[in-house]
């Protein structure tokens, strides 16, 4: 057993101690992790620093994270709950409503490629999450935490073709829901 996998299970047994060590251990690949999330997310204020603090924050030592890989899938999906919670709360109201900014010159605004809406996203995440619970998980550590479909499988305990088909599905079901 590795050492993560030691410290994650002591951490979740409640041992402070541990919980901190994991800190010193993790933070560069969950700050990685993050600016991953960035790159996809869109201009947003947060920076990877921000999102690794409020990640662990919101992590109670309790998640279903028996080993590492499973501790980076969950830590993903909490990185990308992060994400959407700040820009829900930028398009608050008392932030305008999500109003598009007024330019004079509209040219310098068409040019921009289209990135998906990081709450589109969410809410296309959340139906693909109701119509194929474990599609959402393949999404999750391939796309979010970076993971490699034989790492997937080792974690989901089911083979690589069949996360294919799940990828393949996955994709085609929130290229639907964005597109619509």
């Amino acid at each position: 057993m590795g050492e993560i996998t030691v410290l994650l299970s002591r951490s979740q047994a409640g041992d402070g101690a541990a919980r901190e060590q994991l800190v010193g251990l993790l933070y560069g690949e969950l700050k990685r992790l993050a600016r991953s999330h960035l790159s996809r997310s869109g201009p947003i204020t947060l920076d990877p620093t921000a999102i690794v603090h409020e990640a662990w924050m919101r992590w109670d030592g309790g998640a279903p994270s028996g080993n590492r890989k499973q501790f980076f899938g969950y830590a993903s999906a909490v990185m990308r709950s992060v994400i959407v919670d700040h820009v829900r709360e930028r398009r608050a109201d008392k932030r305008g409503a999500g109003q598009a900014p007024l330019t004079l010159s509209t040219a310098a605004f068409e040019a921009l490629p289209q990135a998906p809406d990081a709450v589109a996203l969410d809410d296309a995440l959340a139906a693909l999450g109701q119509a194929d619970a474990r599609a959402l998980r393949v999404v999750e550590m391939r796309f979010f935490a970076g993971m490699t479909m034989e790492e997937i499988a080792e974690v989901l305990a089911v083979s690589v073709p069949t996360l294919q088909r799940d990828w393949r599905h996955a994709r085609a079901f929130l290229l639907a829901q964005l597109s619509a």
